[in-house]
């Protein structure tokens, strides 16, 4: 075991990290004596080290001595960890870990850890960057997570709304297309499609606002004949296109309530799309299938 932990240097960096990862992957701990932080994580990287039994190493590098391969890699602030792969930098990390954190970090590299549960928990972590505004950040993790588990739902429907949000609607529609069997019919999945749907009419984002006459020709036939099921169809189609998905399900509330079974039930058939797009959370789902239920079962 004592040939899993060794301290190196420039000169020997080649041998020791470079050739070395050929065989095994190889950790990399920049540190100097003066860091805080490096003395806290350096015996808690051993202990993982140490713990997969061989299937990683470990080398320390002291930058205060040794600061021309990590100059070469980039490292501005201590402690600096990469790991090395078929003599590649593979992952890595800056600053102080907490251990179960080293712990993953080790088991990637290892091979120790479960493919499925390292993809969920990278799609936790993407959401949080959606969340925190990165949705650069979270591409990647959706993207690596989908490497990870390729039938991952989650997966998935992420990234292809990070494409969907950022304006490019053709590389969400191909990554939903070509979705198959169990994966096309996730929940997630196939909310992305019916998004994708709901906004096929939707006018471009530049288009002047007197092109857009789909909308108040509809508009202007309903209020014209409130009874007019196929005006108000088109109406709730052109809203919801625009992103007004609650008035679109008012008015394909209305056309059920005053005949379900016109045009083959097309008003609860798209109104349950917007249900899909909208996902089980929504408001727009919960009140709309609460309305829809109390006609259905009146």
């Amino acid at each position: 075991m004592t040939d899993l932990v060794k301290d190196s240097s420039d000169l020997a960096f080649m041998a020791d990290v470079i050739e070395a990862s050929k065989e095994t992957p190889v950790v990399v701990d920049f540190w100097a004596p003066w860091c805080g932080p490096c003395k806290q994580l350096m015996p808690a990287l051993e202990r993982q080290v140490k713990a997969v039994g061989g299937k990683v190493k470990l080398v320390k590098i002291n930058i205060d001595e040794n600061p021309g391969v990590a100059g070469q890699l980039g490292v501005r602030s201590i402690p600096a960890v990469f790991a090395f792969k078929d003599g590649e930098p593979v992952d890595g990390f800056m600053g102080a870990q907490p251990e179960s954190e080293l712990s993953k970090f080790i088991a990637r590299l290892s091979g120790d850890v479960d493919p499925k549960e390292e993809a969920e928990t990278l799609v936790l972590r993407a959401r949080d960057s959606l969340t925190a505004g990165d949705p650069g950040g979270a591409a990647q993790d959706f993207a690596q997570a989908l490497q990870l588990d390729p039938e991952s739902g989650s997966a998935l429907a992420g990234l292809a709304r990070v494409y969907l949000d950022m304006g490019n609607r053709e590389m969400a529609t191909e990554m939903v297309q070509n979705a198959t069997g169990a994966l096309s019919e996730h929940p997630e999945v196939a909310s992305i499609r019916s998004e994708l749907a709901l906004g096929e009419s939707a006018p471009e984002p530049d288009a002047p606002a007197q092109d857009d006459t789909e909308l108040r020709d509809a508009e202007a036939s309903v209020a014209a004949d409130e009874t007019n099921l196929n005006a108000r169809l088109v109406f709730a189609k052109a809203l919801a296109a625009r992103g007004r998905r609650a008035e679109a399900v008012d008015h394909l509330i209305y056309s059920i309530g005053r005949n379900r079974m016109h045009d083959d039930e097309a008003a609860r058939h798209f109104l349950l799309t917007i249900f899909e797009a909208e996902g089980p959370e929504s408001e727009v789902s919960i009140d709309g299938r609460r309305r829809l239920s109390s006609i259905l079962f009146a």
